[in-house]
């Protein structure tokens, strides 16, 4: 592909460059390969253009910036937002992408709304497929990953692999991160969807008005322009997206008990707790569905109603959509369950926030007739404001925790769990994480429940700069083969 074809009007290339043939993109130049462009971005911890020589010395046949190098070896593309103009180069590069592409953003539930619209699609008949915090999930190739919303290029390589694969229809998360960093410029979206707002990612933004005005990228600059905004109407800055995505055009779904469900919108008419399902009533364009919904916990209905929102939408018919709903199976590691002792059932969350740890230990109380255990802890290198809060809500919400390591990453577990434990009376402070799910496990008894969250589908801890094998899932296994008493 030629030079000039990869980029907009904006990028200054000089003629005699503009037919340089580029066989590959890169903004790693340890990876670079004889052929690539170069993407010298600026990132907040070193600067790409530190890497230019490096980059050349590869083989790279042309470098992108936003202020000209002194080089001189090879040409040299100036565009004022180099992370916009990677991702629409990816887009160029490589082409194809699914028919009909949902996004869906918020603090929590991403990944459950993701998988579950993946799974109302399914169900109607289109080979689908969902990108996420636990990777690509499709028919023919499911990859492990670890971030929310991949670099430009590796999504812009799995849209095209996909969709050779015969992939029609793709959801995938929109993290803050992405949206603020332009990873996601150039999908084609036709529907957004969004959860909830509540702290998080704080090390990264500056206040929670930089993080919400990152989620409202989605609705006021990516989706196409008669799509649709899926919008759980329930929360304190609702309104703030409803007008962002009107304000656009957008035809406007929204979702919950606040929608209106004469309208475009999907209203929560009641919800009834059954064994481990729950029994809703909803209204839609003035019609009343009955609805058994096989998951636990009053936000999982949230998520469930966006996924709805999101595929009726992008044109799915309402009735076969809402049926689908009764068929939906959790994402991994979202309040999962995965084991009982002594008649008491065990659940794996990835809940690493503490709206997301409040709404799981809630969801769990009507199943906890004796005691409700906690098993949690919190990242290192992350928002540390969040320690001391979320012990509080463990506190408050759990009849018995346990504060163990996360992913402690560079900082010191035992002072991170101190910061938990100083606002968690009666914690019980136990750091190794295989040893703290064994003591919960143990201590169960018939009436009771356990929740062990933070880490949810993770394989892996992070201590220092090792990512050392371990699952919530394993541990628990183990445990329970161990017939622990």
């Amino acid at each position: 592909m030629k030079l000039r074809d990869l980029f907009s009007d904006d990028a200054a290339i000089e003629p005699q460059a503009e037919a340089v043939d580029v066989k590959g993109l890169s903004v790693d130049s340890r990876a670079v390969k004889p052929g690539d462009l170069f993407f010298a971005l600026a990132g907040s911890k070193t600067d790409g253009s530190r890497f230019i020589d490096a980059a050349i010395q590869a083989g790279a046949v042309a470098i992108a910036g936003d202020r000209p190098s002194q080089a001189g070896r090879v040409p040299f593309v100036v565009t004022p937002n180099p992370r916009r103009a990677l991702a629409l180069a990816a887009a160029t590069f490589y082409p194809r992408q699914p028919a009909t592409t949902a996004a869906v953003t918020g603090t929590s539930g991403k990944t459950s709304v993701a998988a579950f619209t993946r799974q109302i699609w399914e169900r109607l008949g289109h080979v689908s497929a969902s990108i996420g915090t636990i990777g690509l999930v499709s028919p023919k190739r499911t990859v492990y990953g670890s971030l929310t919303t991949p670099d430009p290029i590796a999504l812009h390589k799995q849209l095209d692999e996909i969709t050779g694969d015969g992939v029609t229809h793709l959801a995938f998360e929109a993290s803050s991160h992405g949206l603020d960093q332009f990873r996601l410029d150039g999908v084609r979206i036709a529907a957004g969807g969004f959860t909830n707002l509540s702290r998080d990612h704080m090390d990264y933004h500056p206040d929670e008005a930089h993080y919400l005005a990152a989620k409202l990228r989605l609705f006021r600059d990516l989706i196409a322009p008669d799509g649709a905004a899926v919008i759980s109407a329930d929360h304190d800055c609702s309104p703030q997206v409803i007008e962002a995505a009107r304000t656009r055009g957008l035809r406007v779904i929204a979702v919950g008990g606040n929608a209106d469900g004469d309208g475009e919108g999907i209203r929560l008419v009641g919800a009834s707790v059954e064994g481990f399902a729950q029994n809703l009533a909803l209204e839609h364009r003035g019609r009343n569905y009955t609805i058994r919904l096989p998951l636990v916990g009053e936000f999982q209905i949230e998520n469930a109603l966006v996924a709805a929102g999101l595929a009726i939408g992008t044109g799915s018919d309402p009735s076969a959509v809402f049926a689908a709903l009764e068929h939906l199976e959790g994402a991994k590691g979202r309040l999962e369950w995965v084991g009982e002792h002594n008649g008491a059932p065990i659940f794996v969350d990835y809940a690493h926030k503490p709206d997301a740890l409040a709404k799981s230990l809630q969801a769990l109380r009507p199943y906890a007739k004796r005691k409700l255990i906690v098993i949690f802890g919190a990242g290192g290198d992350r928002d540390a404001g969040k320690r001391p809060i979320m012990g509080a809500i463990a506190a408050e919400n759990a009849d018995q925790v346990i504060v163990t390591d996360d992913n402690p990453r560079s900082e010191n577990p035992a002072a991170i769990r101190a910061a938990i434990l100083a606002a968690a009376k009666g914690a019980t402070d136990i750091g190794d994480r295989t040893e703290a799910i064994k003591a919960g496990i143990a201590a169960l008894r018939p009436g009771d429940a356990l929740l062990i969250a933070g880490k949810g589908h993770e394989t892996g801890q992070i201590v220092g700069d090792k990512v050392l094998p371990f699952s919530d899932h394993e541990a628990v296994a183990a445990a329970l083969a161990a017939r622990v008493v």
